[in-house]
């Protein structure tokens, strides 16, 4: 399912896209600077399991990582994501704690 997905960055409308079947995972951002916020984590009804966000949010983290990019993370979600797996936090700004 979503371990061989491409997230795709649509920049036109400032969100992570994962397609599944017919619907389409997302992950709202605004990006400043050398810093991305992400703003808002919609998921289809019948994927949203904590598994499959994890897995999302994963792909996203990880892609913004190779592109060196600051995380802020506003979304409750990703916030909590970020808490509980520590190896993110890297990619916190100077001065923002989660």
């Amino acid at each position: 399912m979503i371990e061989t997905a491409e997230v795709s960055d649509n920049d036109f409308l400032r969100q992570f896209e994962y397609k599944i079947d017919d619907d389409l995972a997302i992950i709202e951002y605004s990006l400043q600077e050398r810093k991305i916020f992400l703003t808002k984590l919609i998921v289809p009804e019948e994927k949203q399991t904590e598994a499959f966000e994890n897995k999302f949010i994963t792909l996203v983290l990880d892609s913004l990582q190779e592109r060196n990019l600051s995380v802020v993370p506003t979304c409750p979600t990703i916030a909590k994501f970020m808490r509980k797996h520590r190896q993110y936090k890297s990619m916190l700004p100077i001065g923002v704690r989660i």
